[in-house]
């Protein structure tokens, strides 16, 4: 099989690609990041006016996974614009190309957790409402709402992957990042939030492999899955998790402010991707113990 993945330079797209290879299928890359180590199966596109069409008439794909966009809820916020092109015009672009030259390829949308915003119940299942409170939460929506057009008006086989809050390595953002960061400078740390919001993580080896499940078992008819682990961890028991692997002791306090545009509960419904024969490998403490030592490299 053929995979390409669109936004290979990035968290999810760079470990997709060192798994994929791990497992001996062939691989071709694509990104805005201009790549000196190596050219070989890497296709570079323009940032401000990505053009897919060229990549699909040099190469025949079996599985096109679109890594790529933007993944800040605060970004989208202050630059909706951005975030929307991103987001949602080049999926689109994505499956015009497809659609012209390779309209069997099998295209993987990553979408996000963030288009169920603040769910009614827990888990959360696909079929729920979705109710984004972000405009990237809005434009992952739209970005669904493509890939169910082209596979509706067109027959492309497309299906959208629900991530939930992915961390481990190559992650330079988000909950982890940020409390890396923080305890870098002072052993207090002060956060957003109660600490009784909570979220269902799932480290960046489990995702890698749930979307392979996906690319091999799925139906591919502009379905939604959830990616997750199907656990409800609050960010209080997340932060201590994470702390306790520390070689120094953090003292750690909540504001008790919320921020624009974030959830405060997720637990995912995983039935779906369970029933691809995805079971999860790694506890939080192990995919954080395996960030810290990746985060410790770094100096």
């Amino acid at each position: 099989m053929k995979f390409l993945i669109i936004g290979s330079k990035g968290f999810i797209g760079s470990n997709l690609a060192k798994y994929l290879i791990s497992l001996k299928y062939q691989v071709f890359e694509s990104d805005v990041v201009i790549d000196y180590e190596k050219q070989e199966n890497y296709f570079l596109v323009d940032a401000t006016n990505a053009n897919y069409h060229d990549i699909f008439q040099q190469v025949t794909f079996d599985v096109c996974v679109n890594c790529s966009g933007a993944a800040s809820v605060y970004d989208s916020l202050n630059n909706p614009h951005r975030d929307f092109q991103l987001n949602t015009v080049n999926v689109f672009k994505l499956l015009d190309a497809i659609r012209h030259y390779q309209p069997e390829c099998r295209y993987i949308n990553i979408s996000s957790a963030a288009v169920y915003g603040n769910p009614m119940s827990l888990p959360v299942k696909e079929s729920d409402q979705l109710n984004a409170i972000s405009p990237y939460g809005y434009h992952k929506v739209v970005s669904e709402q493509i890939c169910e057009e082209f596979h509706r008006f067109f027959k492309m086989k497309t299906c959208n992957l629900r991530i939930f809050s992915a961390y481990g390595e190559g992650l330079k953002k988000q909950l982890f990042w940020d409390l890396w960061l923080k305890a870098s400078k002072s052993t207090e740390v002060k956060l957003f939030g109660t600490g009784r919001e909570s979220r269902d993580f799932i480290y960046i080896g489990d995702l890698v492999h749930a979307i392979l499940l996906v690319a091999l078992n799925a139906k591919f008819n502009g379905e939604s899955i959830n990616i997750a682990n199907g656990n409800e961890v609050t960010i209080e028991e997340a932060v201590k998790t994470f702390y306790s692997i520390f070689d120094k002791k953090i003292e750690v306090s909540f504001s008790g402010e919320s921020r624009p545009g974030d959830p405060n509960n997720w637990r995912a419904d995983i039935q779906k991707i369970n029933d691809l024969g995805y079971k999860p490998v790694y506890s939080l403490k192990q995919g954080l113990q395996n960030y810290y030592q990746w985060l410790k490299t770094r100096g």
